[in-house]
């Protein structure tokens, strides 16, 4: 399988780590994974701030990019949402407004090809023991985008039940938002903080050393307060757990 990754900018410009995580894992389960340089933005700020005439450049690029893949793999349930979920729209609209037709058809030949990580391994590879260890007690987040538009359902604690030496606990209200939702946080922050207060008192009620999930803006949001509270609670992302080993663990 010809594997892409397509790593996101929110991931290349604060969690390159997560993209690391994601190629050392698939290259580990035997394979290759390539990182197109040309990959830019997906276009989901502008589209959902209203800006999404000004996306469809953002989509040509993308499908441009990312074309001859037999998949594309993203370590963002957010982002990969966008391209499976909004590209459709965006191809009507470069035709209302631009007449142009090419980038529908290209959409129907990429998007359907993006996945998010768990998607891939577990939907797609029919993986759910990556041979990974992790000795923490740790509990997941389901992001909104993730579980709403992507409906990866158990996949991601299927991925996280086969992890060696790992305490799993399950988050209460697992399902609520945290609050987050990109410039939602900015433009209605009182809201957005009294969303995140619930899911921190969550997340401490666990236990846990670690709150995971599959996209790092919601982990940047938790692990913000929680590091404000000086709770002792580090967030993860998904790929990162999966990605360890035993190795990993003696250094």
């Amino acid at each position: 399988m010809r594997v892409a990754l397509f790593i996101t900018c929110f991931n290349d410009t604060l969690f390159p780590d997560t993209g690391r995580a994601v190629v050392r894992l698939l290259e580990r389960l035997g394979h290759e994974v390539e990182f197109p340089l040309d990959q830019t933005c997906c276009g989901q700020m502008h589209f959902n701030t209203g800006y999404q005439v000004e996306a469809i450049p953002l989509a040509r690029r993308f499908v441009r990019t990312f074309a001859g893949y037999d998949a594309i793999v993203s370590p963002s349930g957010s982002c990969a949402a966008m391209v499976r979920d909004y590209y459709g729209r965006l191809g009507e609209i470069a035709v209302e407004e631009q007449g142009d037709t090419a980038l529908a058809e290209q959409v129907a030949q990429v998007a359907p090809r993006v996945f998010e990580l768990s998607e891939l391994l577990v939907g797609q590879l029919g993986v759910e023991d990556v041979g990974a260890y992790y000795p923490h007690r740790v509990t997941y987040h389901p992001t909104c985008h993730s579980l709403r538009l992507l409906k990866v359902g158990e996949a991601p604690l299927k991925l996280l039940r086969a992890v060696r030496g790992i305490d799993l606990v399950e988050l209460p209200e697992a399902e609520e938002c945290c609050g987050f939702g990109g410039t939602f946080a900015i433009k209605n922050a009182d809201t957005s903080m009294a969303m995140l207060s619930d899911k921190l008192r969550h997340v401490l009620d666990t236990r846990a050393e670690v709150c995971t999930a599959g996209d790092n803006s919601c982990l940047m949001h938790i692990g913000g307060a929680l590091s404000r509270q000086r709770s002792g609670v580090r967030t993860v992302h998904l790929a990162e757990i999966l990605a360890a080993t035993e190795d990993d663990a003696r250094v």
